[in-house]
């Protein structure tokens, strides 16, 4: 879902020049640990997302 958005919004020649500058700035070593730090970050996002919303119920429910 987000590739196809990502495709739409650029085209594919663009898609492959980011990949490539990001590639020449961080190298190849450094793009698992950013992909790990940012997948962390989206999951702590979701997690505090829906606690917001569990507590919203809570109160709705009183």
């Amino acid at each position: 879902m987000i590739a196809s958005s990502i495709f739409l919004a650029f085209g594919v020649w663009q898609v492959v020049l980011i990949v490539v500058a990001v590639l020449l700035l961080f190298g190849g070593k450094k793009i698992p640990e950013l992909m790990r730090g940012l997948g962390s970050g989206i999951k702590e996002f979701k997690d505090a997302s829906k606690e917001d919303k569990d507590a919203s119920k809570s109160d709705a429910k009183k």
